[in-house]
């Protein structure tokens, strides 16, 4: 007898078979998806996400403290080549960003207060007293007003103050990594 020859006996065999296989194929993705979410989902929102990166324990002199990643950052770090980390001194938050390889994950912090909805104004560099350069700009939202300013620097101390320059220098080897971003949120 012939397994593919057009009889009645094969075609509900066929079909018997199918109908086994297909429920059991649909509830394996179901499983992956479930385990998937699960291994995601923490009784506490981490503060970073991403390989462990040493941390600085001070900002200009202040003692920095842990704040919980939104799920928007959340979501957004989970798919960044590097690490995304929030601590804050008790006035200004600081968004560490761990770079491992080039990505255009890693853009200009106006691209996101403006797609959070904040106004940008006040575009500047600014030098730092370690002679590093900063894009610095005001974020308006709703009464609330942030002075935000960032810096990317590669391993060897090169600085950057925008992040095209950044990711063509590091496409182009000019700048090797890791990279580490910064951008701190000031109230005003």
């Amino acid at each position: 007898m012939n397994l593919l020859s057009n009889r009645f006996v094969n075609r509900v065999l066929h079909k018997a078979l199918w109908a086994a296989v297909l429920p059991l194929c649909a509830l394996w993705g179901v499983g992956q998806a479930l385990a998937t979410q699960w291994a995601h989902n923490t009784d506490v929102a981490p503060t970073s996400i991403g390989a462990p990166v040493e941390l600085p324990s001070q900002w200009d002199g202040a003692p920095l403290h842990p704040l919980a990643l939104s799920d928007v950052e959340q979501r957004f770090a989970r798919h960044f080549p590097g690490t995304v980390t929030r601590l804050t001194d008790g006035r200004q938050v600081l968004v560490l960003r761990s770079v491992n390889q080039p990505t255009r994950m890693l853009h200009p912090a106006a691209d996101c207060y403006r797609g959070l909805g904040y106004r940008i104004h006040d575009e500047r560099l600014e030098a730092r007293t370690n002679a590093s350069r900063w894009r610095c700009f005001v974020a308006a939202r709703a009464g609330q007003r942030l002075r935000v300013c960032e810096h990317i620097a590669d391993a060897q101390g090169q600085g950057f103050t925008d992040a095209s320059a950044w990711y063509w220098a590091a496409i182009a080897g000019q700048s090797n990594g890791p990279w580490q971003a910064v951008t701190v949120a000031t109230p005003l």
